[in-house]
């Protein structure tokens, strides 16, 4: 089926209008915008729930009980990503968020990643099936801002969990590009 198949436009879709929310959010120079910021925070859970409790349960399923390979890893990126949106959000925690949401989405994304392979599990009808029963997905109950010491702690330990799972994997980041010359 390949990229753009059912799930893998509505997903990519979701990824475009989160990122939206989070870059007005986050706009100029000044304060985050908090009520976008919760907009983009609810969004976030919620497709973070869809993935978890639909998409990879349904592909798990339609390939004969194997999990994709890369779900067990999906989860840990989760369970950092949830873990940044319990405190008030600034501008050095949106930054964190992005740097472990970045390679996330491209992972789901790029061409043969993860949204592709669900794609192919559960085949055009079975896909377009899912979507619609997707987009009546609630938003989970949001509990307020917590920005105590444990939860920084318990930040800190999901970030570290995130990029060690992946450190093995990725590539190291490219240096610094220098323009010689006039």
């Amino acid at each position: 089926m390949g990229m753009g198949g059912p799930l893998y436009r509505y997903f990519s879709a979701d990824h475009d209008r989160l990122d939206d929310l989070l870059r007005r959010a986050t706009a100029g120079s000044g304060p985050i915008d908090l009520a976008l910021f919760g907009r983009f925070r609810a969004g976030l859970l919620r497709h973070i729930g869809m993935e978890e409790k639909v998409l990879l349960v349904a592909a798990r399923e339609a390939s004969g009980g194997t999990p994709h390979p890369l779900a067990e890893r999906l989860r840990v990126d989760h369970g950092a990503i949830a873990s940044l949106l319990v405190p008030t959000p600034t501008r050095a925690l949106v930054a964190q968020l992005v740097s472990v949401l970045a390679p996330h989405n491209r992972r789901e994304e790029e061409p043969g990643g993860v949204y592709d392979a669900c794609d192919r599990a559960l085949g055009r009808a079975a896909g377009e099936r899912l979507v619609e029963e997707l987009r009546t997905f609630p938003e989970p109950p949001l509990k307020p801002w917590n920005d105590a010491p444990e939860v920084m702690k318990h930040i800190e330990v999901n970030l570290e969990l995130s990029r060690r799972q992946w450190a093995e994997t990725d590539p190291p980041p490219a240096p610094p590009s220098r323009r010689t010359g006039s």
